[in-house]
C-alpha cells in the first residue's frame, strides 16, 4: 500500500532507533523516540525535499500511521527542519 500524501503534505518512514553500536556494544531502550525519518512521497506542492531525504521534523506535529509493521509519519512541509 502507498501513501499519496496532498498539498504541502510529506510521508516518511520513521528509522528505529539503534539498539548496537557499529564495534557490538549493545543499547539500552532508547526514552525518545528519534525525531527523524527518510522521505518517501510529497505531495504536489512540497518544493523543499524528495523522496529519499533523510529529514529532522517537529516531533510533535506530525500524524503517525502503521501499515505492515512500517511506522510512517505524516507531516506538513513547514515542520520538516532540516535535511541531513
Amino acid at each position: 500500500m502507498t501513501l499519496k500524501p496532498l498539498k504541502d503534505r510529506v510521508v516518511a518512514v520513521v528509522e528505529k532507533p539503534l539498539e548496537k553500536t557499529k564495534s557490538g556494544i549493545l543499547l539500552g531502550e532508547a526514552k525518545e523516540k528519534p525525531a527523524y525519518a527518510v522521505v518517501e512521497s510529497v505531495g504536489p506542492d512540497v518544493s523543499s525535499v524528495k523522496k529519499g531525504d533523510k529529514i529532522v521534523y517537529k516531533e510533535y506535529s506530525t500524524t503517525n500511521i502503521k501499515i505492515d509493521d512500517t511506522d510512517y509519519i505524516i507531516l506538513k512541509e513547514e515542520d520538516v527542519l532540516a535535511t541531513m
